[in-house]
């Protein structure tokens, strides 16, 4: 039995039931609609099925548990490792085992019982100011986050976000409970305020001088770039991959998995194989600025431009193990006190 706390929300909305049909497949998704629905008119064009969406910001573990063997749901579409795992804690998702989806997805991406898949990846970066700061070196890492001349200097969100309780699990499981809690204790010491905002609030927080490093999702800069309210605040900032000399830079994902009462068997094993191939992949990386799970996909130009990096191999599965020490973790710390 996988080990992990499950952090859940309550559910939200009430969703309508949605019709089932031999040439249909139903989701159910924490992704936005203007990620994923392009994705679905390419998978309809090229298969004849069509995807029916239901789409929501919380509870859909909840709601599959609610309904149970007449769940209308094919394949759940989610973010972060937490939430994947979440379903399988759950048991309302099935294993898959298919080869095309195995070739497609690198073995550290995905539930070795096959319960759950990535399909995208977001690296945890730091974030340093460009007039202040510079460049950071490339051998920095995450323990220097720790260090006296960071002191008063680093903005973060909330340590128990998901993003940021995967990064202390990861340091966990790397390193062991005792020194993650003095990393943490460090990285407080350090804060120059206390955990807020979302990961682009960080970004701003450098513009605005109240910081001058911050952890952020790497995607987000993609947004912030392309977004003219907040172009300035990605200006104003490099992006770091820490870790290149040791673990290598902690990535998170974006993923899928089968619901276990799937109507549509069929048709939700298609969607799931065309979600981790070269054409859905790359539009995920275009769209969102997203790195693509699948290897030899290309990247975004702007992505690219950021430069490669090392990506920390350990398995996902063996990270989620430790979320309920990184949790604990957090709370003896007071970090977001």
């Amino acid at each position: 039995m996988k080990k992990i706390l499950v952090l859940t929300a309550a559910i939200s909305g009430v969703f309508a039931p949605i019709a089932s049909a031999a040439e249909e497949v139903n989701v159910y998704s924490y992704r936005q609609p203007f990620l994923v629905e392009p994705m679905f008119d390419e998978f309809t064009k090229q298969t004849g099925i069509t995807v029916n969406v239901k789409f929501s910001k919380t509870g859909l573990a909840e709601k599959l548990v609610q309904e149970g063997e007449y769940s209308p749901a094919d394949v759940v579409l989610t973010t972060d490792i937490s939430r994947l795992v979440e379903l399988s804690t759950k048991k309302v998702v099935q294993p898959v085992q298919d080869k095309t989806i195995n070739d497609n997805v690198p073995a550290q991406y995905r539930d070795s019982e096959g319960e759950w898949f990535a399909l995208t990846l977001r690296a945890r970066n730091v974030y340093s100011s460009r007039d202040r700061v510079g460049k950071l070196a490339s051998d920095f890492d995450y323990k220097d986050l720790t260090k006296p001349e960071y002191k008063g200097k680093i903005c973060t969100r909330s340590g128990k976000h998901p993003y940021n309780v995967s990064l202390v699990a990861s340091m966990v499981a790397h390193y062991g409970e005792a020194e993650a809690k003095t990393w943490l204790e460090g990285v407080k010491a350090n804060l120059a305020r206390k955990p807020q905002g979302n990961d682009r609030a960080q970004v701003k927080a450098i513009k605005e001088g109240l910081c001058d490093i911050a952890l952020g999702n790497s995607y987000y800069l993609g947004k912030m770039v392309n977004d003219p309210k907040q172009t300035a605040w990605a200006e104003s900032v490099y992006i770091n991959f820490p870790g290149q000399e040791t673990t290598g830079t902690h990535v998170n994902v974006s993923g899928m998995a089968m619901a276990k009462h799937s109507p549509n068997h069929a048709n939700a094993l298609k969607l799931m194989q065309f979600l981790t191939g070269e054409k859905a992949q790359q539009m995920y990386a275009e769209v969102n600025y997203e790195y693509p799970v699948k290897e030899g996909v290309k990247r975004s130009e702007l992505v690219a431009s950021w430069g490669d990096f090392k990506a920390d191999t350990l398995p996902l599965e063996k990270i989620a193990e430790n979320h309920a020490v990184a949790v604990k973790l957090l709370d003896e710390t007071k970090f977001d006190l």
